[in-house]
């Protein structure tokens, strides 16, 4: 009796600890995910206000040098020089760093002038970074232990990837998914989907709305179908390395040959603001309307995506802020599109498995990019677009956007390796 007796009181505190342990984070998580959101939903009209005074007046293009001194200036004065980017914010999750608050209001209006003046760039590097020091400001505030620091700081980028995009479950897998590959941090799932769905509902109150296409007809399940989405998964990976490539080695040459931040930002938006005069304002900003073209079955140029690389590797490793992801879709749309109408696929479809093979070759989430495909296509095309994701994700071994992300496990064998990517 009295070992049956030890048995129902240890029964009791474990079921007393997870309690306590679920009301805590679902209190701060909700905290954060609801300050994410608000913060969220300003950074989304901010980014919109300016696109919407660039595309009134394309002459601001030619400012991108001026913009790029005041955000250098920016970095220089508060000391976040060399520092301050989303390998930061994944690194955290992993380590006992710091992140400091004055990165938010900082990367949030780099971001907004990179922006206004046509910097090719999107905007959820920022969000991650904005959600990622929120988090970490909220729960020193509730003098959380390191552990749960590590939860804090996913929670903040879940909420601000929701915030964005109108996708919480795909934010809650992607912020989960992103620090190590191989490993998802389960003990973090309550937390971060609670965050997602209180940013996601926040920015629905403030009159923002998910993003969603409709790509019309997919295909039926065939294994010609299948073949052929294979096609543009094998195309993705190829592609996502030149791009994770042409971003590294940009940035390396870029601080090599101008030691000067400000100098590196001068050169490097004259560089863009050329290009733009050359070829139009079509690779400006995040390029959303050349993205929801696609989705629609738009005819796009063949050689969309490859000045999509060219103009936001330039902007990004120059020295100007943003984010990778939203020309990253561009970059998938467009390529899908372009080898959809080779192999005989409905453009429309094909530009969706490009954007959603892209995404996951060049952040090497796979389960976030199949939940992402039913985000924003519906949950008809799953296996398709599943097809897509696994050999993007295998093709395109380990280069990826974030090289402080962690290939935990090999994608060509069950065999540990532990390795950034490149």
């Amino acid at each position: 009796m009295k070992n049956i007796g030890n048995q129902l009181h240890h029964s009791a505190v474990r079921v007393y600890q997870y309690a306590v342990a679920f009301v805590k984070w679902i209190l701060i998580a909700a905290v954060i995910g609801g300050i994410g959101g608000g913060v969220g939903a300003s950074f989304r009209y901010a980014i919109e206000f300016v696109t919407g005074i660039r595309q009134a007046n394309p002459w601001l293009c030619f400012l991108l040098p001026l913009g790029g001194l005041v955000i250098a200036f920016l970095y220089r004065i508060t000391k976040l020089s060399g520092h301050a980017d989303t390998n930061l914010i994944i690194n955290s999750v992993r380590t006992d760093s710091r992140l400091p608050l004055r990165l938010a209001p900082v990367i949030f209006l780099s971001t907004v002038i990179t922006h206004l003046f046509g910097g090719s760039a999107g905007r959820e590097g920022a969000a991650l970074q904005l959600g990622g020091t929120l988090g970490s400001a909220i729960g020193r505030l509730v003098r959380l232990d390191e552990k749960d620091m590590h939860i804090a700081v996913m929670c903040g980028m879940s909420g601000l990837f929701s915030a964005l995009f109108g996708t919480p479950l795909t934010a809650a897998i992607f912020a989960m998914e992103v620090i190590s590959v191989g490993i998802i941090y389960y003990s973090s799932f309550v937390p971060c989907i609670v965050s997602a769905l209180s940013a996601y509902w926040i920015t629905e109150l403030l009159g923002l709305h998910p993003v969603q296409a409709d790509i019309g007809a997919i295909p039926a399940l065939h294994i010609s179908s299948v073949l052929q989405t294979a096609v543009i998964g094998v195309g993705c990976a190829l592609v996502s390395i030149v791009f994770c490539l042409a971003l590294r080695y940009t940035h390396v040459l870029a601080a090599r040959y101008f030691g000067n931040e400000y100098l590196r930002v001068l050169f490097g938006g004259a560089a863009v603001a050329l290009l733009l005069l050359l070829f139009g304002t079509r690779y400006a900003g995040t390029g959303s309307d050349v993205i929801l073209s696609a989705l629609s079955g738009g005819r796009v140029m063949p050689y969309d995506f490859v000045l999509k690389i060219l103009f936001t590797a330039l902007t990004i490793g120059f020295g100007y802020k943003g984010g990778e992801i939203i020309p990253t879709f561009f970059i998938g749309a467009t390529l899908g599109s372009v080898l959809g109408s080779l192999i005989g696929l409905p453009p429309a479809y094909a530009a969706a498995a490009g954007l959603i093979a892209m995404f996951c070759a060049v952040v090497n989430c796979p389960i976030a990019s199949i939940i992402l495909s039913v985000e924003l296509f519906g949950a008809k095309g799953i296996v398709l677009f599943a097809v897509a994701v696994c050999i993007s994700f295998m093709l395109s071994g380990y280069y990826g956007l974030y090289n402080g992300q962690k290939i935990v496990y090999s994608k060509r064998r069950a065999r540990y390796i532990n390795r950034n990517t490149k």
